[in-house]
């Protein structure tokens, strides 16, 4: 893959917003899909012609809940993400996702915007 491709790749990936979800959910809000769509269409075009080219969707659930139930509610959450970004055209073999539950959040305070913050997806270039 040529350095420039690469570069635009990561660039891409860096632009794409965090997609949040409601308590105790995992499907796409408006809001999710737009922050999904901004940028996925290019990044699509470039990403199929470099099939070793990995990305992997991280989902993520607020300190609510049990260490079992967030981590199946971050995978479900990771796995709408990455339904969505295969519908859109981004090969699924070149998506992954992994959970970590409540256990990375962006967010320490214990109120309801802080726990917005962490009801979220992320994603990330694994090559």
């Amino acid at each position: 893959m040529p350095q420039a491709t690469k570069a635009r790749i990561e660039e891409l990936i860096g632009k794409i917003e965090d997609a949040y979800f409601d308590y105790d959910k995992h499907t796409l809000r408006p809001d999710a899909i737009e922050a999904l769509k901004a940028d996925s269409t290019e990044l699509r075009d470039i990403i199929v012609q470099y099939p070793d080219y990995k990305l992997m969707i991280e989902g993520h659930a607020d300190e609510r809940g049990s260490e079992a139930y967030n981590l199946a509610l971050g995978d479900a959450r990771a796995k709408s993400a990455k339904d969505y970004l295969a519908n859109v055209g981004i090969p699924a073999a070149q998506l992954s996702i992994v959970s970590y539950g409540k256990d990375k959040p962006s967010c320490e305070q214990h109120n309801e915007d802080c726990w917005q913050k962490n009801r979220r997806i992320h994603i990330v270039a694994t090559r």
